[in-house]
């Protein structure tokens, strides 16, 4: 009687379901890290408009409630800064932020100014 040699049909379907397991894991893996990459580059990129607002703001270039949109990188972005003042009479904070084209927050900044830089 010969002996056979090679895999059975079970273990065949066994390995191919292993496989199958690990890669739809690795797919899933790519797609967040894709999402994750485009998520980090819409925080920065809200970031760098929030921070030239807060800049503006702190050069005493506007004061109270202001709302407006700035293009950055080819996409639309909208940004609301409030001025307030603070406990300490001499000292206001300025706060921004600023939101993805889907009204998302992208960013948010708060800073102090000199209330004399109004």
């Amino acid at each position: 009687m010969r002996r056979r040699t090679g895999f059975s049909l079970i273990e065949i379907m066994v390995a191919l379901a292993v496989f199958a397991l690990a890669a739809m894991a690795l797919l899933n893996l790519s797609g967040e890290s894709v999402r994750s990459a485009a998520r980090v580059e819409e925080r920065t990129l809200g970031g760098i408009v929030a921070d030239n607002v807060a800049a503006e703001s702190v050069l005493g270039l506007s004061d109270g409630l202001a709302e407006g949109r700035q293009v950055l990188a080819g996409r639309d972005w909208r940004w609301v800064r409030e001025v307030r003042a603070t406990q300490i009479p001499d000292l206001q904070q300025v706060e921004v932020r600023v939101m993805d084209g889907g009204g998302r927050e992208a960013a948010r900044r708060v800073v102090f100014r000199d209330a004399d830089a109004s």
